[in-house]
């Protein structure tokens, strides 16, 4: 990571988006599913070059990227740590670990931290069918915390055809309230659950919500209410990339009736004071 941050006015950052390469596309068929239901094959399978080129396009200065863990995927952190290389001005990297493999994934979460300079951890329940709450995950929730990290969660509906249960934000609040030194991102805005992750984050300090997976002009008016008033420090900014670019979000989330203080803590303020850019 750059050792200058860019100046907060106008900056844009997003917190989750993934390197899904063609040999990931390959190793998980629920995303090609997914993919060729959404008519997005042309952007299935991205490229550094791509990469590069949208993120020029979309004027973005950080953008939070990671793997994706399960049993024999061809993309690893270390993968990843090659891409952030390439521009390390603007990629921060996300641990992706499988927390099936226990004290393992512990170690790999460690190697991504203090070797590869990661700066969070990544977790998709869906793909373990486990709830964030079940106890394969507290080692690295644990880890987190020593490691002084936040953990990314994805919350919601799986739009792939695995088990959606495993997505409720409720089962935050056990995370939470176990670990109140753990800072825990929830992804996806926890649709359509989306008011029970907003009394979470109200509740809980360290609980914020991450809007990836959703077109701004799209949220919830109850999401958009939040951000706009009591929960402006509270949510950030994500497009799920490659799932869509970073230009058409970041216009429409301009666009959006947003107070100025607002707006400037969702693009920016919030995820640059939860990692300390």
């Amino acid at each position: 990571m750059s050792e200058v941050a860019p100046s907060i006015s106008g900056s844009v950052a997003d917190v989750w988006a993934n390197w899904w390469d063609s040999a990931l596309f390959a190793a998980l068929s629920d995303l090609q599913t997914l993919y060729d239901r959404l008519g997005l094959n042309e952007r299935a399978g991205i490229t550094p070059e791509r990469l590069a080129t949208d993120v020029g396009d979309g004027s973005i200065d950080r953008v939070v990227i990671s793997a994706t863990a399960f049993p024999e995927s061809p993309v690893s952190n270390d993968v990843v740590a090659g891409i952030i290389s390439q521009m390390p001005e603007t990629l921060v990297g996300c641990a992706s670990v499988d927390p099936t493999l226990g004290m393992s994934a512990v170690r790999e979460l460690r190697h991504a931290v203090e070797t590869l300079g990661f700066r969070g951890l990544k977790l998709l329940p869906f793909l373990y069918d486990r709830p964030p709450n079940d106890a394969i995950y507290y080692p690295l929730y644990a880890a987190c915390v020593d490691l002084e990290i936040p953990v990314l969660v994805l919350t919601g509906h799986t739009a792939v055809m695995r088990r959606s249960e495993v997505g409720r934000p409720l089962y935050l609040d056990d995370v939470a309230l176990h670990f109140p030194e753990l800072t825990i991102i929830a992804g996806h805005a926890g649709y359509p659950w989306t008011d029970e992750l907003i009394s979470l984050a109200w509740k809980h300090p360290n609980l914020y919500i991450d809007t990836s997976g959703h077109r701004p002009k799209y949220l919830p008016p109850s999401l958009r209410h939040f951000l706009n008033s009591y929960g402006r420090d509270k949510v950030m900014f994500g497009t799920g990339y490659p799932l869509m670019d970073f230009a058409g979000p970041i216009a429409e989330a301009r666009a959006m009736d947003l107070r100025p203080e607002s707006l400037e803590g969702y693009l920016w303020a919030n995820a640059a004071r939860v990692w300390q850019w």
